[in-house]
C-alpha cells in the first residue's frame, strides 16, 4: 500500500512539473500576423478591465512569446459588436495570468456581414501591441486562440 502511494504521489509531481515547465528548449512559436484594426480608437486601452459582458460564448486564450512561453500580465483587450453595432458595452479587457491564459465571456458576436467574430488587441511593453481577430464559428459555446507576440527589439 505504501508503495502504491509513493508511485501516486511521484507521477502527480511529474505531471505537475511537465505542466509548468518551459517549453522546450529550442522550440519556437511563430508571431501571430496583425490583422485589421477593427474598431479600437485612442481611448481603447481604457476598456473596463472586466472578463465577462454577458452570456452565451467563452473564449479562452494564451499568449505566448516566439520562444512558446507564457507572456504574463499582457494586457487584452475584446471588442464585439452587438446588434446596434459597436459600442462601450460590447468590449471589456483582461490581464494574462503566470501561464499567460485569460477568459472572456461574452454573447455571441452579431454578424454583420464579416461572420460573428471578436477583436482583440493585446499590449505589452517588451512586445509589439497586436491587433488580430477571432472568428466565432456558428453554434459553438466555446473557442480557443493562441496569440504569439512579437518582440519589441
Amino acid at each position: 500500500m505504501r508503495a502504491l502511494a509513493c508511485f501516486l504521489i511521484a507521477v502527480a509531481l511529474a505531471v505537475v512539473l511537465a505542466v509548468a515547465a518551459p517549453a522546450t528548449p529550442g522550440a519556437t512559436c511563430k508571431p501571430t500576423v496583425n490583422d485589421a484594426a477593427g474598431p479600437f480608437q485612442a481611448n481603447a486601452i481604457a476598456t473596463p478591465r472586466r472578463a465577462k459582458i454577458g452570456t452565451g460564448h467563452v473564449l479562452l486564450g494564451r499568449v505566448l512569446s516566439p520562444a512558446c512561453t507564457p507572456v504574463r500580465r499582457a494586457l487584452v483587450v475584446l471588442w464585439q459588436a452587438g446588434p446596434n453595432g459597436y459600442g462601450p458595452r460590447g468590449r471589456g479587457s483582461v490581464l494574462t495570468d503566470r501561464a499567460g491564459r485569460f477568459r472572456f465571456e461574452g454573447p455571441v458576436p452579431a454578424d454583420y456581414g464579416r461572420g460573428p467574430h471578436i477583436h482583440i488587441a493585446v499590449v505589452h511593453p517588451a512586445y509589439e501591441d497586436l491587433l488580430t481577430r477571432y472568428s466565432v464559428r456558428r453554434g459553438t459555446k466555446t473557442g480557443r486562440i493562441r496569440l504569439v507576440l512579437t518582440p519589441l527589439l
